[in-house]
């Protein structure tokens, strides 16, 4: 597939309208639009509804372009990717470490990861579990390369893409008076001073206002450090945790109820990596990942550090 007429759709996907889609692109008018009837011929299907202004896609056009930008992603990395190599002394492949953090970013983690492992078949690859104390210090230790941790957050010398936007949950006892919310949900008000688990000290300060909705008081007994450490607790009606939507999917677990929280803002599951990290391979795994949260219909906005 001829990735200049990819590009050419796309950008008049984004900005709908053929003319400022030219001028982005530095091409004519006709150009651009040669390019979209060549790609509707080859697809045999209209991608843009021309009838109306702004120009908006089909649903056949609407599935291209989330393809396209996951292809044109991709080979810009490749670019980028060879272009290092050539201006780069040879070395030796190494191991690209990739720090996930629970479930990570829920259905976009694993994506990610298998696509890398088709797209890089020759580079090593090794998954590093994270704790909820390790969501800066992993990078700044150069102990992993890429990280899936949450929440979002600013911080010099890293660069973060936000992956996913979900609802807040509570893991609270199965004989909670909160556990017959599970299906209708409850507000802050209700939970905000439930007997959330303890962190370590040397926990970051984002991680847990995340935990804690930024002003809960009371704390259980147990500390934890990991998303099984919570749920054995809960269980045992020693405490309350506190996560994203995606986790109820991830972590069944019995005696344990999980309520949405309606009124706490969405909160953020994101790609972590270090702006100046030389390791070429950390361009192509970032750019793969955010094209396929972009694909998957998940992913927010970037940021960096």
């Amino acid at each position: 597939m001829d990735l200049r007429k990819l590009s050419s759709f796309l950008a008049v996907v984004e900005e709908e309208h053929y003319g400022r889609a030219a001028a982005r692109l530095f091409l004519s008018p006709a150009a651009v639009t040669l390019h979209v009837q060549q790609l509707e011929r080859e697809f045999g299907t209209r991608l843009l509804d021309r009838g109306n202004r702004p120009v908006v896609p089909t649903a056949a056009g609407r599935r291209l372009a989330s393809h396209a930008r996951a292809l044109l992603a991709a080979a810009n990395a490749a670019v980028e990717d060879v272009t290092g190599a050539a201006l780069a002394p040879p070395a030796a492949d190494r191991v690209l470490r990739v720090g996930i953090m629970g479930h990570g970013s829920a259905e976009v983690t694993p994506a990610a990861v298998n696509a890398f492992r088709r797209a890089r078949p020759e580079v090593p690859l090794e998954l590093v579990q994270l704790n909820f104390t390790e969501h800066l210090s992993a990078l700044r230790e150069d102990r992993v390369d890429v990280a899936f941790v949450r929440p979002a957050f600013e911080a010099e010398g890293l660069a973060v893409d936000i992956l996913t936007s979900e609802q807040r949950i509570v893991a609270v006892p199965a004989r909670s008076h909160l556990a017959d919310a599970a299906g209708t949900g409850v507000h802050l008000a209700d939970v905000i001073d439930l007997p959330y688990l303890q962190l370590p000290r040397h926990t970051p300060r984002d991680f847990t206002d995340y935990l804690y909705f930024e002003s809960g008081g009371h704390r259980a007994p147990d500390c934890a450090l990991t998303p099984q450490d919570i749920l054995t607790s809960v269980a045992a009606g020693r405490g309350a945790g506190s996560g994203l939507a995606s986790f109820a999917r991830y972590y069944p677990w019995p005696g344990t109820r999980y309520v949405p929280v309606l009124d706490a803002p969405r909160a953020h599951s994101v790609l972590a990596t270090r702006t100046t990290d030389p390791h070429p391979e950390v361009r192509v795994f970032r750019a793969l990942t955010v094209a396929l949260a972009r694909e998957m219909g998940v992913t927010g906005t970037a940021s960096s550090g």
